[in-house]
């Protein structure tokens, strides 16, 4: 018989929603299929932009290395070293600078340097002592023992060109001036005497000229950038974006300081670019995705789906590790910028769909007008209906799945709130899911939790249940209507809210929408500033609802009370989402504003998501105990663990403040008088309100389930 029903009021949408599915299905795919060709794009894009950097690279250190072998092997050159070496084993500064040898050497090697290719050379013997240069502060002195990792190979009859490294030694920089520290680069070549290597040729090289240029042949766009590091994730050549990198502090604000050798690429957790800021020191963050991976393998490979670069920004990438010298090249973009015609495509899609179903949304729209009859009618019938021992009377709020009605109990004629489902807002899933946390919830029996009595269906398959009539007022409306509260209040209302929640968390009950509009203060039984905790894990409502809305498109005042975790793990929640929400709570009672002002849905997401607010004391003029503003800090700590671990241990936290005993009860005596005296309550049923806190929905913002 049910099942009949079920089918008899459905039926009208079943067509029309099957068509909107198949539509749905096909958009869908459509979309799938153009962004993986997308992405397959992409792919190529990067590794044939770094391929052709690999490749350019590659034949230009060959390039370096036979020009450095042709000179060595120059008649010239090799007679001038020769003669140079047999000077003396141990030839001093003197009879270096005087020698017709140094002078033969300099003249035979200006061609090489005057080219441009170069900018200048050292002659070292097997002792690592400079016996000829075109540095006259070098000559006569001995090399660090840090260029033995050059030498070495170079003695064993190799031509190598090295990556680039900070000089040991002082060179001369653009103006002239000697520094140490200046990024270089060597090609070396052995020069030999009757088949034995005498001496080693080095031809400098400016890194940050020849090298970065190389890796400059091709770049992806507006923000693509390929550079090149080393196995502790240096950069190596100089990079585009300098003046950022200075901007966010990662670089010296100098006019002399670059990236080249002194940036490490890391990843820092945050986009610089949007005003966050790494939560750990420079030196404890770790490397790029794309350089760890490059590190790690020492082979090419690719990441489309997303990492940080060293700004923060999420990049695509491709990578190689050239064995030798021993470097990573990468190439990347910003995914965004990659990703772009992705955006065409979904207008596409969208556009395409909104056509195909706007014959649909017709009939939909016909049967959405019937069904809305067929409520009113409803409607109208229980207005006047016995729902088992309760008799209804007025509709006294609303809710987002459902309506709540004054009533009385046919026997004690206790005035009684029942709220009804509209079984249009509900399916079979969630309304045995309401049957089976209704049997839980009515097993709360703290003072501070509002009171369930009985629950049950109709046989028109409404269902409802019925709970104690309040007086009073939200906390919402409390602090709309009076302003902040002092902290004392502000203690005594939160520490009843972890009663109620400490009994609920116990039986495995987790609230999930708790917020001011839900937690009721008023007077019952000769009691003053008594809390009610209510809609008590009965209905999750759907996000959205907490936004009060004060121009098109806008979002201002209240956030959404939940906690990251609600956000980017609902699954994953526990009870620490409910302290999270009652630290937004006490922020609202004690500075009279919201956690966060969003201008969209997307950035009060990203904000609740990622951003700290401001302390409370920032937030009001009125001074706030340090103490309490800890305690309320503490409980919107964006992970977990940094919040307290139960309700027991916030509400000790609470008890432990200066001004807990700040409000006695005389002054909450005194306050609910004046309040009657200024709002005298209806002559008729005193008291009989309940609470039904508005459901307002964001504009065009896609409703998201909380469970």
């Amino acid at each position: 018989m049910h099942l009949l029903q079920t089918l008899r009021q459905t039926r009208g949408w079943l067509f029309p929603l099957m068509g909107a599915l198949l539509l749905a299905g096909f958009g869908w795919w459509m979309r799938q299929s153009l962004e993986q060709e997308l992405r397959q794009s992409v792919i190529q894009q990067l590794t044939t932009v770094r391929n052709a950097n690999v490749e350019a690279l590659q034949l230009w250190l060959k390039s370096q290395k036979q020009s450095v072998t042709l000179a060595a092997q120059s008649k010239r050159v090799g007679g001038a070293s020769a003669n140079l070496v047999n000077l003396s084993p141990k030839p001093t500064l003197e009879s270096l600078q005087s020698s017709q040898h140094h002078t033969d050497l300099v003249a035979s090697l200006e061609s090489w340097v005057t080219q441009g290719e170069f900018e200048g050379f050292v002659l070292l013997n097997r002792n690592r002592l400079i016996i000829g240069t075109s540095y006259p502060e070098l000559l006569g002195k001995q090399a660090p023992q840090e260029y033995g990792r050059i030498l070495e190979p170079v003695f064993a009859g190799q031509t190598v060109v090295s990556r680039p490294f900070p000089s040991a030694i002082l060179l001369p920089d653009e103006k002239g001036n000697l520094r140490a520290g200046l990024p270089t680069m060597y090609a070396v070549a052995p020069i030999r005497q009757n088949g034995e290597i005498i001496a080693a040729l080095a031809l400098r090289i400016r890194p940050d000229l020849d090298f970065t240029r190389i890796l400059e042949v091709g770049r992806l766009g507006e923000s693509g950038e390929t550079y090149a590091f080393d196995e502790s994730g240096l950069l190596l050549s100089k990079g585009r974006f300098d003046s950022d990198l200075k901007r966010y502090g990662l670089l010296p604000d100098t006019e002399s300081s670059q990236s080249i050798l002194t940036l490490t690429i890391r990843d820092p957790g945050a986009n610089l670019t949007s005003g966050e800021r790494p939560r750990s020191s420079r030196e404890q963050l770790p490397l790029t995705h794309a350089v760890q991976q490059a590190i790690k393998s020492r082979a090419p490979g690719v990441e489309i789906d997303g990492y940080r670069d060293y700004l923060g920004i999420p990049s695509v990438g491709a990578w190689d590790w050239l064995a030798e010298p021993g470097i990573g090249v990468i190439t990347e973009v910003n995914r965004d910028e990659a990703f772009r015609p992705a955006v065409v495509i979904r207008r596409f899609i969208w556009g395409l769909g909104s056509l195909l179903f706007l014959a649909v949304a017709t009939i939909l729209g016909v049967t959405w007008l019937l069904a809305k009859w067929q409520k009113t009618a409803r409607q109208a019938v229980l207005a006047a209906q016995q729902l088992g021992q309760y008799t209804l009377a007025e509709k006294i709020g609303a809710g987002g799945m459902g309506s709540v009605y004054r009533a009385h109990h046919a026997l004690l004629r206790r005035p009684t709130a029942v709220k009804l489902l509209d079984p249009d807002k509900t399916n079979d899933a969630a309304l045995k899911r309401f049957e089976r946390e209704v049997q839980l919830t009515s097993q709360l029996n703290h003072p501070n939790t509002i009171a369930i009595y009985d629950y049950g269906r109709t046989p028109d398959g409404l269902f409802y249940y019925a709970m104690e009539l309040l007086d009073g007022l939200t906390l919402h409306d409390l602090v709309q209507q009076y302003g902040p509260q002092p902290p004392g209040r502000v203690i005594s209302l939160l520490r009843q809210i972890c009663g109620s929640l400490s009994e609920a968390h116990s039986l495995g009950l987790i609230h999930r929408d708790i917020k001011p509009a839900n937690v009721l203060v008023n007077q019952r039984g000769g009691m003053f500033d008594v809390i009610k905790v209510v809609d008590f894990g009965l209905v999750k409502e759907r996000f959205g609802d907490e936004a009060r809305i004060t121009r098109a498109n806008a979002i201002t005042g209240t956030p959404l009370y939940m906690a990251p975790e609600s956000i980017d793990h609902r699954q994953e929640v526990d009870q620490r989402v409910d302290l999270y929400a009652v630290g937004g709570i006490g922020y609202y009672l004690l500075s009279g504003a919201e956690l966060f002002e969003a201008e969209s849905l997307f950035e009060l997401l990203k904000l609740q998501s990622t951003t700290m607010p401001d302390p409370p004391s920032l937030r009001t003029g009125v001074p706030i105990p340090s103490d309490l503003e800890r305690v309320i800090m503490r409980c919107l700590a964006k992970s977990p663990v940094d919040r307290p671990q139960t309700a027991e241990a916030l509400e000790r936290l609470l008890s432990e403040c200066g001004d807990a005993d700040g409000w006695t009860v005389e002054m909450a005596r005194e306050w609910w008088r004046r309040r009657e005296a200024e709002h005298p309550a209806p002559s008729a049923a005193p008291g009989e309100t309940i609470p039904a806190p508005p459901t307002v929905l964001l504009p065009r913002a896609r409703p998201v389930r909380n469970d």
